[in-house]
């Protein structure tokens, strides 16, 4: 009988070890780090510089990612298997194991389309109440919901291309996404106003979707005939599709970077590094945190 009992109970641990764990939060925070996407991997550093950013300042909170795009989550899924959730599914996991504050932080640019989006999920979800509810769900702003935002972005673009700008004939063309249609786009001209504010005829602002587009940019830099040499760099977390294609493509003749070289401009370099990998832009990026936090 004693030798039946051990046997049986070896049974039971070993059967054990094949029952999913699932482990609860006993009422910790997380921090939802929520992008576009990109299922480009040289693309993707970027994202991932501000989600280790969020883990190395904020080590007692549990840090994760989510999608707003079904298309590039599918796609990554298909040809790497990794499975990143979108912010209802990331959202529900969390509620599901026990978080009970959880701090959304979008890695928007404007409060455009997108983010109104986010604002709709957690919106909904903080509605809830009892077991399916959070004690405290808030959401961050993007990077630019103002003219203070705008002043300090404009302070991280001189720094970011201090190097290029010692040429006093050389100007940056700057891509952002745009959002037809939504009063947040008005940001982008915001920008342009601080950026001439401290360094006036060397950014140029555009967006591949909204005002202003590549024909309002060529009109800027026909005001500026002592700009000869252009710096193009996406205005964007990441450097995925539109940076490569819409910017900088070489083999697309609707690219900035054809249709510039036929109005004249020879001397065209790029810089396809998302805003993602800018130190600066990853200390505000915690800064947002600590400011939902408090």
């Amino acid at each position: 009988m004693h030798k039946l009992s051990n046997s049986f109970m070896i049974l039971i641990l070993v059967m054990l070890t094949f029952i999913p764990q699932v482990s609860f939060a006993d009422d910790k925070s997380a921090i939802l780090v929520v992008s576009f996407g990109t299922s480009m991997p040289e693309a993707r550093k970027a994202i991932d510089n501000l989600v280790n950013s969020a883990k190395k300042n904020f080590p007692d909170c549990e840090v994760r990612l989510a999608f707003t795009s079904n298309i590039i989550r599918r796609k990554i899924a298909r040809e790497t298997k990794e499975i990143i959730p979108n912010p209802v599914q990331a959202l529900a996991a969390l509620n599901d194991e026990g978080f009970k504050n959880v701090y959304v932080v979008p890695t928007h640019i404007i409060p455009g389309e997108e983010y109104d989006e986010l604002l709709n999920v957690a919106g909904a979800f903080a509605l809830l109440d009892g077991k399916y509810g959070f004690d405290d769900l808030e959401i961050g702003e993007p990077f630019l919901n103002g003219s203070k935002d705008c002043a300090r972005m404009a302070d991280i673009l001189i720094a970011r291309f201090k190097s290029q700008l010692e040429d006093k004939d050389t100007g940056i063309i700057l891509m952002g996404h745009g959002t037809p249609k939504h009063f947040a786009n008005a940001l982008y001209s915001q920008l342009q106003l601080a950026l001439d504010k401290k360094a006036y005829g060397r950014f140029f602002v555009g967006t591949v979707e909204a005002f202003p587009e590549i024909d309002d940019v060529i009109e800027s830099l026909k005001r500026h005939p002592e700009v000869k040499k252009l710096v193009l760099s996406p205005l964007m977390i990441v450097a995925g599709d539109h940076a490569n294609n819409d910017l900088a493509g070489e083999d697309d003749s609707d690219s900035w970077l054809n249709i510039l070289k036929s109005k004249g401009y020879e001397n065209i370099s790029t810089y396809l590094v998302g805003l993602g990998e800018d130190e600066n832009i990853a200390s505000d990026f915690v800064k947002k945190i600590h400011a939902l936090m408090d």
